[in-house]
């Protein structure tokens, strides 16, 4: 399968992915009692990375594909991460927990804001190293979204929760935004793992006469 039928295909699979997430969300699915593990929530973020690392782990050719792929591009897509702001406004309105909303959305604002500055000036080998640092701090910051988000849930099950963040539309950032995002940042520092170091000029000139 050529890198196109592979375009293809994961535009289907993502768009797919989108309408279940859609349709579970709004059947609920993805409700759960205050005290309840949330169970659903938790398959919906984790089994897309999953069966994603799987898959690039078991298809030589579907990891040359995504090898292939811009670097630049796909950090670009993190920019929308600004819009992590609207976590801070319903936090302001008592919408959200602050133990929630405070660190989701300022760590997806910093994340969003320096994105194109990343994608245009240090995806390359020779900013390999603070490109991947970069990239695990998008991580970083999705991961502890999430862990916040969930473990709110049961520190102040009678006050404010994210509860909100288990129904449309709130529901489709974390089922589907989310994992979406930190496989494409699993995708970058596959890619950065592989780029060669830039060598280091010494900088000295060898005198005339001498040996190299």
């Amino acid at each position: 399968m050529n890198d196109e039928k592979y375009r293809k295909l994961t535009s289907w699979l993502i768009a797919a992915w989108f309408v279940f997430t859609l349709l579970a969300s709004a059947l609920h699915l993805f409700q759960a009692p205050p005290t309840a593990p949330p169970i659903a929530f938790g398959l919906a973020v984790l089994t897309p990375i999953l069966i994603f690392v799987a898959w690039f782990r078991v298809s030589p050719a579907f990891r040359t594909f995504a090898m292939n792929l811009s670097p630049g591009i796909l950090t670009l897509v993190q920019s929308w991460r600004v819009a992590g702001y609207a976590f801070l406004v319903l936090y302001t309105f008592g919408i959200l927990p602050g133990a929630f909303a405070l660190p989701a959305g300022l760590g997806d604002i910093a994340i969003g804001l320096t994105a194109p500055f990343v994608a245009m000036r240090l995806a390359s080998r020779s900013h390999r190293t603070a490109f991947i640092a970069w990239q695990v701090l998008g991580m970083v910051d999705l991961v502890t979204a999430i862990v916040t988000g969930t473990a709110s849930r049961f520190i102040s099950p009678g006050e404010v929760t994210t509860a909100p963040m288990t129904a449309l539309p709130l529901s489709l950032i974390p089922t589907f935004a989310v994992p979406l995002l930190f496989i494409l940042h699993i995708v970058c520092m596959a890619q950065a793992r592989e780029w060669q170091p830039v060598p280091q000029m010494s900088g000295r000139e060898p005198l005339p006469g001498s040996v190299a």
